[in-house]
């Protein structure tokens, strides 16, 4: 019986050894955060109406890839549902039902017990290890789908998310809408639900191209003021007298790609500071540092509304990202509203690697002098490094802790040049959360939440591994 302060296991309240009323099956277990078995491989669902349910893929090894099917069943796909934060399953459907991937197959014969915090917990042959194809895709669909929501609705083979053929998921599977009676107050809540602004057309006759699988759809007749598509009188599900040639269409007067969630920043530690990011052909996909400079960088930073950029640091500063290089050779002038508006070469043409991935820090992302602290050294200038996140005070790790981390907190602070970076919790052991770990900066930061580090609050460490720095400054 720990209180989870104890430095030993022995230090901690328990029956005289030997005595118990226990068999082997009750043998007690622990996974780590710093385990080889727990560095929870993350793991996503891909081609699905939304991020609950799709096609299962792993992250190891720097990629996507994908999960062999055989012997897929209920309790894999529950830790998938789990580890996701999803609900309960309802299928685990096999042979590439949400598509084929490309890539690696991670898994193959993944055999859970159904309680595993993650799939990389559960029993399989080694990574890459499978007799496969993609046909055998294995997927999940979880229970926390909303079907009235963005997510079970999408617009195919237009020129951006918001315009194309629509596509509605239903019964695990998207279909089309047959044309019949479809008009612009039906065209109207497709767009409202997808957050693409006003209806500016509603095509039929397949205008952009014929759907596959089933017509889910005929006879909407929406009045125009519905939130959701769901809330509109039509037939039956799968009831109708059409084909393929058939299929409606929309075209809403958003632009998505003024939606900043087309383009993101991570691997920082706030939305305002990381890798860039670009969402294209239902993928995101990293932007190459050739020719990145300043000025492309003040164009992220003003449509992420993180006002001025502060730098534009290359050479994948916030991380090797994954999946498809986007965009080489980016160009912009600095005055665009738009970073889609800048010169590039076409989507996904380049010459890179994701070593060379490009990043940002804009102002907003820059913390001030009183989210940062040294306690319990001889003055203002030295001690033990506190971050303050969430509205908590926490330490942060000695993993690669060095000179250039410190430089940065000495400047945050105000405190002069760093002259020592210990480590081992030199200037005492903290309380609370270990907020930060693997901390990386180049050393010209201005503020530590401009550095590559694990995102807050994942670590593998305790506090005696709580980082300090000493400054020249002493006031």
């Amino acid at each position: 019986n720990c209180t989870g302060m104890e430095s030993t296991l022995s230090a901690c309240r328990a029956r005289p050894w030997g005595i118990n009323n226990c068999y082997h099956g009750e043998d007690a277990g622990v996974v780590c955060s710093g385990s080889a078995v727990s560095t929870f491989a993350p793991v996503r669902l891909v081609d699905g109406p939304g991020r609950c349910a799709g096609r299962v893929e792993v992250f190891h090894n720097e990629k996507w890839g994908t999960v062999c099917d055989d012997s897929w069943d209920f309790m894999d796909a529950k830790v998938v549902c789990r580890q996701l934060d999803c609900g309960t399953v309802v299928m685990a459907p096999r042979r590439a039902h949400f598509g084929q991937g490309q890539g690696p197959i991670w898994l193959d014969d993944v055999r859970c017990m159904g309680t595993e915090a993650a799939l990389s917990e559960c029993r399989a042959k080694g990574w890459g290890v499978h007799g496969c194809e993609h046909g055998e895709d294995a997927g999940v669909v979880c229970s926390d789908l909303d079907p009235g929501s963005s997510e079970a609705l999408r617009l195919v083979n237009g020129p951006h998310r918001c315009a194309g053929r629509v596509e509605v998921f239903h019964n695990q599977q998207w279909g089309t809408i047959c044309d019949d009676g479809w008009d612009l107050n039906d065209a109207a809540v497709v767009c409202r639900q997808l957050g693409c602004g006003t209806a500016m057309s509603a095509p039929g006759l397949s205008g952009f191209g014929q759907g596959s699988g089933p017509i889910w759809l005929d006879g909407v007749s929406c009045l125009g003021t519905e939130a959701t598509l769901a809330e509109c009188p039509v037939k039956p599900w799968g009831h109708h007298t059409c084909n393929h040639v058939e299929d409606a269409g929309v075209v809403c007067s958003g632009n998505p790609h003024h939606m900043p969630s087309l383009l993101r920043l991570v691997g920082g530690l706030s939305e305002c500071a990381g890798r860039v990011e670009v969402f294209y052909n239902n993928k995101w996909g990293t932007v190459c540092d050739d020719s990145w400079d300043l000025r492309d960088a003040a164009v992220v930073c003003r449509q992420l509304g993180c006002g001025v950029a502060l730098s534009a640091p290359g050479s994948a500063r916030f991380g090797w990202g994954a999946g498809p290089i986007w965009l080489d050779d980016v160009s912009c002038t600095g005055e665009e509203t738009d970073f889609s508006k800048c010169q590039a070469k076409m989507w996904g043409i380049h010459n890179c690697h994701h070593g060379e991935d490009a990043g940002v820090v804009c102002a907003a992302g820059n913390s001030s002098s009183a989210d940062l602290q040294l306690v319990d050294g001889p003055h203002r200038c030295a001690g033990r490094v506190e971050v303050l996140h969430a509205g908590q005070w926490g330490t942060v790790c000695d993993d690669g802790w060095d000179l250039n981390d410190a430089a940065v907190v000495c400047r945050q602070l105000g405190c002069g040049r760093a002259e020592a970076a210990p480590g081992r919790a030199r200037f005492g052991r903290g309380m609370g959360r270990i907020w930060l770990d693997d901390v990386a900066c180049a050393g010209s930061e201005d503020a530590l939440a401009q550095c590559r580090a694990h995102p807050w609050g994942q670590s593998n460490c305790n506090h005696g591994e709580d980082a300090s720095v000493v400054c020249s400054g002493t006031s």
